[in-house]
């Protein structure tokens, strides 16, 4: 009995009609991925946490939100899946697996309260 030959014959890519294949392409998605994933790293704030920040008048600055988003992508790579955020004149919940605030509250507010269901601090007084 004669062996089995096999020969792969060449052929090209299917691609739908009128369209080619562009080798830039490629470029293109990883630039959109990496849109995406620097996008991935932006705190967002939950209508919640957002009325909250309106009726307590707290304002928080651009720096301190650029503050904020750098030590919940730290606190995230620690394992921290909820965190209590404390700046100067407000104290935030923050959803660290979500990226998102949950809940704002002023100094003022937050005495002789309990936190629960956190699992990390993080401390950004200046």
């Amino acid at each position: 009995m004669e062996p089995i030959r096999f020969t792969p014959i060449p052929s090209q890519p299917i691609t739908p009609k009128g369209k080619q294949l562009n080798p830039t392409s490629s470029k293109r998605f990883a630039d959109e991925l990496q849109g995406v994933l620097a996008k991935s790293d932006q705190l967002k704030i939950s209508k919640h946490a957002n009325d909250r920040l309106m009726q307590r008048n707290i304002d928080i600055t651009d720096a301190q939100w650029q503050r904020v988003e750098e030590k919940v992508n730290e606190a995230k790579l620690k394992g921290i899946n909820d965190s209590l955020v404390l700046l100067n004149d407000a104290a935030l919940i923050v959803s660290v697996k979500k990226q998102t605030v949950i809940t704002a509250m002023g100094m003022a507010d937050i005495n002789n309260q309990i936190f629960t269901d956190i699992d990390g601090t993080i401390i950004l007084k200046d």
